[in-house]
């Protein structure tokens, strides 16, 4: 029987606020256990929260890029469950009225482009983190994370792959970092996934019983423990077994989920209006605000990028996968208009390059896009040949002089006068006399040896369009000989 794979996720980002959702202290990773906590995130008797406006900001600003309604009129809950990372025994979150509703997010591209929708996203309060000994004899509790704002996001069950959850991920997590909502680093948690998988039979509309995957570190760890527990649905059924409601931890080690606990029923989580926090009224005037602060985003930079400029959809998406870097390439196109197509090759390709190398990022690039520019102005207008230019933008990193001077001062000019050209191409006959003779004996491939030889010998200045020509002319003097004539 052919299955249907049935896929939702639940994505937890951290949002990138100065201070916690509902006190003063600060939201930070990496400080010492217990060091950035306050009553209110303590939950003593007697403190009362106060909500962060700008964790509303991020909130919106995310709502209207995912195409989703912005409610009037939101409050807060109290998710009542007991745990030792929660010293209120119950989490400020939103249940019946949560600040946004619908919306959608891109996946594929062109012609395969498939909206996935988005069910509701919601604010609330992260809980603290528990520390296990390496002998798992103790637990020790580090409630500086309590109180951190976070968004839930919570997709319809519209994947039908772990490839398109992956997809969704990685755009979801772009236009993220776009908004500058969040920095969505998994490693310090600021994005965390879980994921709920199904399959039924093809046709089928009911959906199959699902199972939830906790556990998962990376995007790529989502794509694999999802297609594990595909295969493993599969296999139950065909072997008559039936799949329970449970959650299931991913194992990396081992490549497959183990099971958590069973989840026969939804939990009673008794939620209600939290009585500390009044309701929030969003207005226009606010919407308006935030949604003026929003700038093009990803996907839309990239079909621009495709549209207006010619770029290929994988050019495009580099360029377009760091912020920063799409941004310096818009200045460097602008001042360099008259091939899009160029700029993105050197800066996708040579200037990306030499940012790796010494691991800097854009923002701290000594090669502003303006010089960028004047390097590619040259290689155009032929005055720098462009394996000499690449051996110049190297030496921009580390010299801040105008482009003109460090390309006279390394010999970074072009060779194009014909007298020189040709005293080159003599040059290089003397400094390979072997291919010399095999090129006046009719052997064409090593013209390839002789002009390889003049770029050695010109440090890569010279024009290898124009030497076969001037090979060929000295090949036609009439004086010309064998260096090595036949006995």
């Amino acid at each position: 029987m052919n299955y249907e794979t049935v896929i939702g996720l639940e994505v937890h980002v951290q949002l990138a606020t100065r201070t916690k959702m509902f006190c003063a202290c600060r939201a930070e990773f990496g400080a010492e256990p217990n060091t950035l906590v306050c009553p209110v995130c303590l939950g003593l008797p007697g403190a009362l929260p106060v909500v962060n406006k700008r964790a509303f900001d991020h909130a919106i600003k995310a709502a209207l890029a995912f195409h989703a309604k912005v409610a009037r009129h939101t409050k807060f809950d109290r998710k009542n469950y007991f745990y030792p990372d929660l010293p209120k025994a119950y989490q400020i979150s939103q249940f019946d009225m949560p600040y946004c509703a619908g919306g959608w997010l891109e996946i594929g591209q062109n012609g395969d482009a498939k909206r996935i929708g988005i069910t509701r996203i919601h604010l609330e309060e992260d809980a603290g983190k528990l520390l296990h000994s390496t002998d798992h004899r103790a637990s020790a509790v580090d409630l500086n994370r309590c109180g951190t704002p976070l968004l839930e996001i919570v997709s319809e069950p519209d994947l039908r792959s772990p490839a398109e959850a992956h997809q969704y991920l990685t755009n979801l997590k772009l236009t993220l970092k776009y908004l500058g909502v969040s920095d969505c680093n998994m490693e310090e948690g600021s994005l965390r996934c879980d994921a709920n998988v199904s399959i039924r039979p093809v046709g089928q509309e009911k959906f199959g019983v699902k199972v939830e995957i906790k556990n998962l570190n990376s995007f790529r760890a989502v794509e694999k423990a999802l297609a594990h527990e595909v295969v493993r649905h599969r296999e139950v059924i065909e072997a008559g077994g039936t799949i329970r409601q449970e959650t299931r931890l991913w194992d990396e080690a081992a490549g497959v989920t183990r099971l958590l606990r069973s989840k026969e029923q939804a939990h009673d989580y008794r939620y209600f209006p939290d009585p500390d926090l009044p309701v929030v009224e969003i207005g226009e005037a606010w919407v308006r605000e935030v949604a003026a602060e929003i700038p093009e985003l990803p996907l839309a930079k990239i079909a621009r990028y495709q549209r207006e400029m010619g770029l290929s959809r994988y050019d495009a998406e580099v360029i377009c996968d760091e912020q920063p870097l799409s941004l310096f390439f818009d200045e460097t196109a602008r001042l360099f208009p008259d091939s899009p197509k160029k700029v993105a090759n050197w800066v996708t390709q040579d200037f990306k390059a030499n940012l790796n190398a010494r691991r800097l990022a854009v923002a701290h690039s000594p090669v502003t896009p303006a010089r960028l520019a004047e390097l590619i102005r040259l290689v155009e207008q032929g005055e720098v040949q462009k394996l000499k230019a690449k051996e110049i933008l190297e030496a921009m990193f580390d010299d801040d002089r105008p482009v003109e001077a460090i390309v006279d001062s390394r010999g970074g000019r072009a060779v194009r006068d014909a007298g020189a050209m040709e005293s080159l191409a003599e040059k290089a006959i003397a400094a390979a006399p072997r291919a010399w003779q095999d090129y006046l004996g009719g052997k064409e491939a090593a013209l390839k040896s002789l002009v390889g030889q003049c770029m050695k010998l010109s440090r890569g200045a010279a024009d290898p369009k124009a030497l076969p020509a001037i090979f060929e002319r000295i090949r036609a003097r009439p004086h010309a000989q064998p260096l090595f004539p036949k006995p």
